[in-house]
């Protein structure tokens, strides 16, 4: 039985070696570009020195973690994690909402526009959606303080230095831009549910609404879960277009666009701050890792098929 079994095992790899083959180059490059690189991590306890190198800087325990919880953490991880917990909020609200109403449009060219219109700020490079946002903040010559306020005898807002404005301009701008990617998953999914199911509802009478909160939000529940557990795992992870490009990098702002992301690159910008930044990266990863196992395990203890592992 145990030859039988080699056999038919030996019979499978070959069967599929061209596929294995296919996947080698991807294999390797993955390996090569994000697990050896994995091994500076060693930077996060170490106090880096050019002429050393990365292996044989002098140690220096947890100097560099004790230097970004004294300093500056307080800011940077309520910051990034406040602003990713309103973004995963609001992102699933909008995302299934507008969802349900392009799936709910009669004309399939209709709903092949929207689709398209709701994807189009996903794909714009961040630098563009910066500087179309400097097109409507700008002091000078933005389309808010010229055609807006002008017009209704108010003074113009300093946009770029004035902080309390910032929460709600990076939180319409990220879901402008990112509600579109959840918004074709979730378009995905309601195409995928049983149309027998909606036939029978329509038989007894179901309203359009009952419709929705009865057949389709339950069935969005996984794909729901499965994103959310995806971005609970990049809660202390920022779009770092997001919080440097677009308020411009302006120091008067830091006091609310200041994250994670944005100290590890102000960090590598100074002479010393290569230990601190990658402090800062070590304890990003670890939490993030962290809360994917603890959500996973929460989603796993009250509901096993929805569960990603």
């Amino acid at each position: 039985m145990r030859k039988q079994k080699g056999k038919v095992s030996l019979k499978q790899i070959k069967k599929f070696l061209p596929l294995y083959i296919m996947i080698l180059p991807s294999i390797v490059y993955m390996f090569i570009n994000n697990y050896i690189p994995m091994t500076g991590i060693i930077i996060a306890f170490k106090k880096y020195n050019k002429q050393k190198g990365i292996y044989f800087s002098d140690w220096c325990g947890l100097d560099n973690f004790n230097y970004l919880f004294q300093n500056d953490a307080a800011i940077i991880i309520r910051n990034t994690f406040l602003y990713n917990v309103i973004f995963i909020i609001l992102g699933t609200i909008v995302g299934v909402t507008l969802a349900i109403l392009i799936t709910n449009v009669a004309s399939k060219k209709a709903r092949k526009i929207y689709q398209s219109a709701i994807m189009l700020p996903f794909l714009i490079s961040i630098v563009i959606v910066s500087y179309i946002v400097f097109g409507f903040l700008s002091a000078e010559n933005g389309l808010i303080n010229n055609m807006i306020l002008a017009p209704l005898g108010k003074n113009p807002i300093k946009w770029y230095s004035t902080p309390k404005y910032w929460p709600f301009i990076l939180t319409f701008v990220n879901l402008w831009k990112g509600c579109g990617y959840g918004t074709l998953i979730y378009i995905a999914g309601i195409a995928g549910i049983d149309s027998s199911f909606f036939e029978a509802a329509r038989l007894d009478g179901a309203s359009r609404w009952q419709q929705i909160k009865k057949i389709t939000l339950p069935c969005l529940v996984p794909s729901i879960i499965t994103l959310t557990v995806m971005s609970v795992g990049r809660i202390f992870n920022s779009d770092f277009g997001l919080f440097y490009q677009v308020p411009q990098n302006s120091g008067a702002l830091y006091s609310v666009t200041n994250t994670i992301d944005t100290y590890v690159y102000r960090a590598l910008m100074s002479t010393s701050g290569l230990g601190r930044s990658a402090a800062a990266g070590f304890f990003q990863s670890v939490v993030g890792f962290s809360l994917v196992m603890v959500v996973n395990g929460l989603v796993r203890k009250f509901n096993k098929e929805n569960a990603i592992f």
